[in-house]
């Protein structure tokens, strides 16, 4: 009898991609062009894994139906720019490939659930290297974004794969929540946007300060349950 899918479902921002510096300023120069108040700079994480939409509305509160696609059209245009200037950078964590690599060996299946735009991923694809690396990728453009589980019941369907053999890795507290919503286990990561103490209170599965302890992680989570008969036997 074969072994059973299994699949890891990373979210992007936070976690393997090192964006919330560009995203800080993002938000900053729209803030300027729009002549808004522009919310303290250590707000911005906190929403960081939302659809934009919802990040922006946190973000600029009581602003009306026009603003708030005023804002939506300027970020995504600011990024644009950030993105066409000489001094851009978003690296991915280190041991990114290298864990990649080592869960591929190891026959998991590899997914995207993230707030990221569609342009936006496949941007971050192509700049490291990454594309064509994930089976299944879902923004809030195929499903509801998070904490929703839309986007992993999504990726689930895709790949054939059972929530007691999936795995979604993420840095904030709506990556979890979108998970334990989903019926998978849960990664927190420990180098994103939300304190580690936040992902424990969500309901996190496990912890991991570096991406090469999520082999172990991901192994022991879906490893099979044996009964106490069978183990006996």
């Amino acid at each position: 009898m074969s072994a059973p899918l299994r699949l890891v479902v990373f979210d992007l921002d936070g976690t393997i991609v090192d964006s919330q510096a560009n995203i800080v300023r993002a938000v900053a120069e729209v803030a300027k062009i729009l002549g808004l108040p522009g919310p303290p700079a250590e707000h911005v994480p906190r929403v960081i894994g939302l659809s934009l939409a919802e990040a922006l509305a946190l973000l600029f509160p009581g602003v009306d139906t026009s603003t708030h696609k005023d804002l939506d059209r300027e970020y995504r245009e600011a990024f644009v720019r950030l993105r066409a200037s000489p001094d851009y950078r978003e690296p991915l964590f280190a041991g990114t490939h290298e864990i990649l690599n080592a869960l591929e060996r190891a026959g998991f299946l590899l997914g995207i659930a993230t707030g990221k735009a569609k342009r936006g991923v496949n941007h971050v694809l192509n700049l490291h290297g990454l594309t064509g690396r994930f089976v299944t990728v879902q923004t809030p453009e195929d499903a509801p974004g998070k904490p929703h589980p839309g986007m992993v019941l999504q990726a689930m369907a895709e790949t054939g794969v059972e929530p007691r053999n999936t795995v979604m890795v993420g840095d904030t507290t709506f990556d979890i929540h979108m998970g334990l919503a989903a019926g998978v286990q849960t990664v927190g990561v420990s180098w994103g946007n939300h304190p580690v103490e936040d992902l424990k209170v969500a309901g996190a599965h496990r912890l991991i300060d570096r991406l090469s302890d999520l082999l172990h992680a991901a192994e022991t989570l879906t490893a099979p349950v044996t009964s106490s008969m069978e183990s006996a036997s």
